[in-house]
């Protein structure tokens, strides 16, 4: 079983909730707004759950004023 820290555990529900609302692309800067995190914090922890997390598949996506991710069920 793969071990999350508690802000890993908050980024990964936060992206299940998103898909099940349909929403496939999201920014850091929006995860961290809604779960009390900084952008940077988020976006230092994306490419290391893109690795861990089975459930949840997340792609560096674009990269434009901020970053871009692509997410969709695992």
């Amino acid at each position: 079983m793969t071990e999350y820290t508690e802000e890993e555990r908050r980024i990964l529900a936060y992206l299940t909730d998103s898909i099940t609302r349909g929403e496939r692309y999201v920014r850091s800067k929006t995860i961290a707004d809604a779960i009390g995190l900084t952008a940077k914090q988020v976006g230092s922890r994306l490419p290391r759950l893109a690795e861990k997390a089975d459930d949840v598949e997340i792609e560096k996506w674009g990269r434009a004023r901020s970053t871009t991710w692509r997410v969709s069920q695992g």
